[in-house]
């Protein structure tokens, strides 16, 4: 039976600390005996959800931060670091990075849902509004969070975004200088991001406490839009609704889970495993998916400072929709009109979405202003227009009522919905990955890696026959400054004992000092060093190379991608594809041609490459037939040392990749047997309910 807490201590302990502090009762009269709704519906769990994900987020930025280096020259190898010698490093990195991915899916679903149900309607106006300044305060904290790793989409999103400051009247070009620190995206607006990034989750849970109090003033909302009016209408929140939040959220870490271990790359973008350049820009410059619709809504208007105002009113409009609408029913369950246009405005909203990871020429930039002008008329017309003329459903008595009615009603909204962001995720996925691709004429042939799918391991003997075409072949022009000789030893790499990485670091001259004459020496190699450069520095490189950087070489089979197109980016969820680095290098590498195809000419000093953008690539054809020598009698010719190069390089970006995947199995074992029996106690615990 649900009320108000009649809950009575008997430790005289406790008894005395709850005369003077009550926060026992105040817990078990908000989270035990509260009374919730009957009737609601698997929707209702996205709030435990967010919960529980803002707490993850919290505590494994906290862990991230203790680690996090925020300085410009520093930012990037320190992430790397951290990935790479923290221990579970990368399943804290992958759990924050993806967590923020979840976060926004979790958040959109909760404000759909409310939408849908009309749970901004009175009395729980400031409930809405509370919730509102929570998803801003979201939208600056993961942006914010997205510049940290200081790489090319971090800082180029960084440049842009905040230049649209500068659209505002007079103040824009000094709120700009206030977030740079200067007159350029550099180590002051780390510094400011960071700051801001650590502290803005701490007024999220603050906020987040107020929306909860505000949310046990007013009472839950439920499906059927009317207030509880007896006991029989209500259930306690212990153990029912606990029980089936419990239930949601297990549902969804596997959901997470997938992500964290098995597609931990899915959501990211390519260019942000290359250390941020001040001057080359990328491709495409978009941001993360969560933000696609409103990045649509800003480049639909051609005028800078319109199309920020109109970016900004999409999300403040969500204020001032409890005055907007002021139909009596709230939920579209029982109003016909409004639920068609519910999901016309959900397509709206995912199509936006897909607009915004598209270029912003032709045709897109059209569309973008019809279904910018579609999604402002859903809040400021249509709403208020379907107040005065439609006529809802006859509401049921009472909420009792509601979960004995026999319909068919029930579950529609629920199959619609799970439709609904099926196809938003995968035009969201599709439009990011579309945009973050860069423009290949040739798609690089998929091969068949022994470390692809959720039980791929690394070749070992492809890994140390690959090692030797690096040192005899692409160390001459490219490092691996991430990799240490010691990490040759380690636990799911090339397989070599610490004795032979020893051996193989003595191989090498390290440039050390300076001793005690103040004299830089070169001493041979120790397990403790990396990987040296062939280059002094990045102008010696460039000079000897043509004029072009020759790329590092740790994290190449992570910085390079290419366009799956629809529907394999979907497929590509499923079947944990995410091998487009290692097709493209094994693709580049043997992609050379002696002549240019008819009609194609390309500058002097570079050469034909099918597969390099533009197809002019300053590096000569570095593999030929015969040129290393395998002592396993492996052949010797191109298809192989580009396979195998390409192996060993893709350990060097994931050295823990094997240990991910292991974890990741037994961490679905645990979860899909857990998930079960909730399931099954959710069931029995609810079954006096129904």
């Amino acid at each position: 039976m649900s009320g108000p807490s009649d809950f009575q201590l008997t430790n005289p302990a406790l008894k005395w600390i709850e005369r003077r502090l009550p926060i026992i009762g105040l817990v078990h009269s908000s989270f035990v005996a509260y009374p919730t709704p009957r009737n609601l519906n698997y929707w209702w769990t996205f709030g435990a959800i967010l919960s529980v994900m803002l707490g993850l987020q919290i505590l494994t930025g906290v862990i991230l931060a203790m680690h996090y280096t925020p300085e410009a020259t520093l930012a990037f190898k320190s992430v790397e670091s951290i990935v790479r010698d923290v221990n579970y490093g990368w399943l804290l990195r992958n759990m924050h990075a993806s967590g923020a991915s979840m976060f926004f899916l979790a958040v959109y679903i909760h404000m759909f849902r409310g939408l849908y149900y009309g749970s901004y309607k009175e009395p729980r106006e400031i409930l809405w509004i509370l919730g509102v300044i929570i998803y801003l305060l979201m939208m600056a904290t993961g942006f914010m969070g997205y510049v940290l790793p200081w790489g090319q989409m971090s800082f180029w999103g960084a440049t842009v975004i905040t230049n649209l400051f500068s659209a505002v009247p007079y103040f824009g070009e000094s709120i700009v200088t206030l977030l740079w620190g200067g007159y350029s995206v550099g180590n002051p607006t780390l510094n400011r991001f960071f700051s801001l990034h650590y502290l803005l989750p701490f007024v999220i849970a603050g906020v987040v406490v107020l929306h909860i109090w505000a949310l046990h003033v007013a009472g839950q909302n439920n499906p059927a839009g009317v207030e509880p009016k007896t006991e029989k209408d209500t259930v306690p929140f212990t153990p029912h609704a606990t029980i089936k939040d419990a239930f949601g959220i297990s549902c969804f870490m596997l959901f997470f889970a997938w992500f964290i271990f098995y597609m931990p790359n899915y959501l990211g973008d390519a260019d942000n495993y290359i250390p941020a350049n001040p001057g080359v820009t990328p491709a495409h410059i978009v941001p993360e998916w969560y933000y696609l619709p409103f990045y649509a809504i800003l480049r639909s208007i051609p005028n800078k400072l319109a199309g920020v105002v109109a970016m900004f009113s999409a999300i403040l409009v969500l204020v001032f929709l409890p005055w907007l609408d002021t139909a009596k029913t709230k939920s579209s369950k029982y109003r016909p009109l409004a639920k068609q246009f519910f999901w016309v405005f959900v397509v709206v909203c995912v199509l936006l979405g897909w607009l915004g990871g598209k270029p912003p020429e032709g045709i897109y930039v059209i569309a973008g202003r019809v279904l910018t002008f579609c999604y402002f008329a859903y809040f400021l017309i249509l709403l208020p227009l379907l107040s005065r003329i439609e006529k809802p459903r006859s509401l049921p008595n009472s909420i009792a009522d509601d979960v004995l009615a026999k319909t068919g009603s029930k579950t529609a909204p629920m199959v619609s919905a799970v439709i609904a962001f099926m196809v938003a995720g995968a035009l969201f996925a599709g439009s990011a990955q579309n945009a973050r691709a860069e423009e290949h004429q040739d798609v690089p042939p998929s091969q068949k890696w022994s470390f692809a799918g959720p039980f791929g391991k690394y070749d070992r003997g492809a890994m140390q026959r690959g090692l030797k075409v690096y040192k005899e072949v692409c160390s001459a022009c490219h490092g691996l400054s991430y990799i240490a000789f010691r990490n040759l030893a380690d636990e799911g790499g090339p397989g070599y004992s610490p004795a032979q990485a020893a051996a193989f670091a003595a191989e090498y001259k390290i440039k050390d000092g300076p001793n005690d004459q103040g004299e830089m020496f070169e001493r041979p190699g120790r397990p403790a060093d990396y990987f040296p450069s062939p280059f002094p520095n990045e102008q010696a490189a460039r000079v000897a190379n043509g004029g072009a950087l020759p790329p590092d070489l740790s994290l190449i089979t992570k910085a390079r991608s290419y366009e799956r197109g629809f529907p394999n980016f979907v497929f590509d969820f499923f079947t944990q594809f995410q091998e487009q680095g290692p097709n493209y290098v094994d693709a580049l590498l043997q992609g050379f041609e002696e002549k240019p195809p008819a009609g194609v000419t390309i500058p002097e000093g570079s050469y034909y490459n099918k597969y390099f953008p533009g197809h002019a690539i300053k590096m000569p054809k570095p593999l030929s037939d015969g040129q290393v020598t395998f002592d396993d009698g492996s052949p010797a010719t191109v298809a192989q040392y580009a396979k195998d190069v390409t192996t060993f390089l893709m350990w060097t970006a994931e050295p823990h990749m094997e240990a991910r995947k292991r974890l990741g199995l037994q961490v679905f074992v645990f979860l899909i047997l857990f998930t079960g029996l909730l399931y099954f106690t959710k069931k029995k615990v609810w079954a006096d309910a129904h």
